[in-house]
């Protein structure tokens, strides 16, 4: 049977295993081998079927079950009313659906850069989340919103919880994909619309330090776009951010209804 949760309050969480009889109460025992998670806006969704072939990729690099008939499962699960985060997961095997309640949002962030890169699995969402909530504590103690990532050659990888990119005059700079990063969905919508705007796109390899007095945003499913306002720990200056409103709207308009 598949079971709906018609509300939520404040925090709640709940696990739903997937079998043969569809998505029951219950919880799967084992390491966390992949996961997936978008927000869920009075039953809207931004690119849900680009996390499900992110999550389908995952699960099969992991030596996990075909997802035939989760994601349908998943739709049908899925509050429609309410702000949700939810998360599918793998799990000692095993598949299955987090149904939580989506934390508070901001529309910037303020990026620190003292920690070392914990990810054992960089190109696969799940084996790394407690290591890099852990990395992300510690970036929030010390006065940050998010941690960066920074390679053993210096340059910028990524966020504890998001992908970067900056921009250089009129180019749109992403991280070089030939680094440890994970492909991020939001990222990718970036450099979609960039691309449909006949916006130049351009990879790179930066340090920190190159940054400073850029435009540069953060992207994720659960906050969207966020300027980056502030640095702790590395001495780079914040730029401006005059792009950021327009296309914050442009991924808020992109919301399309929850699959029935």
């Amino acid at each position: 049977m598949t079971t709906r949760s018609a509300g939520a309050g404040e925090g709640e969480e709940r696990v739903l295993l997937y079998g043969p009889e569809g998505l029951v109460e219950g919880e799967a025992a084992g390491e966390l081998a992949a996961a997936d998670s978008w927000l869920v806006e009075e039953g809207r969704v931004r690119e849900l079927a680009a996390h499900w072939r992110r999550f389908g990729a995952a699960v099969a690099e992991a030596g996990g079950p075909p997802l035939e008939g989760f994601p349908e499962a998943v739709a049908l699960a899925l509050p429609r009313r309410g702000c949700w985060f939810p998360r599918v997961e793998l799990v000692g095997g095993r598949l299955q659906l987090r149904v939580r309640t989506a934390p508070a949002r901001t529309e910037a962030v303020r990026l620190w850069a003292g920690g070392a890169d914990p990810r054992r699995t960089p190109r696969r969402k799940g084996p790394d989340l407690g290591a890099l909530g852990a990395l992300r504590a510690r970036a929030v103690a010390a006065g940050a919103d998010d941690a960066l990532l920074v390679g053993d050659d210096g340059c910028v990888l990524e966020t504890a919880t998001a992908n970067l990119v900056w921009w250089d005059g009129d180019v749109l700079c992403v991280v070089d994909p030939g680094l440890p990063i994970l492909a991020g969905v939001t990222a990718a919508w970036v450099v979609r619309r960039a691309a449909g705007l006949g916006i130049a796109v351009r990879p790179g390899r930066v340090r920190p330090a190159e940054l400073g007095g850029r435009e540069v945003w953060v992207t994720n499913a659960l906050h969207g776009l966020r300027p980056v306002t502030g640095w702790v720990g590395a001495d780079v200056a914040a730029g401006p951010a005059p792009r950021v409103q327009e296309w914050r709207a442009a991924w808020a308009a992109a919301a399309e209804p929850l699959p029935r």
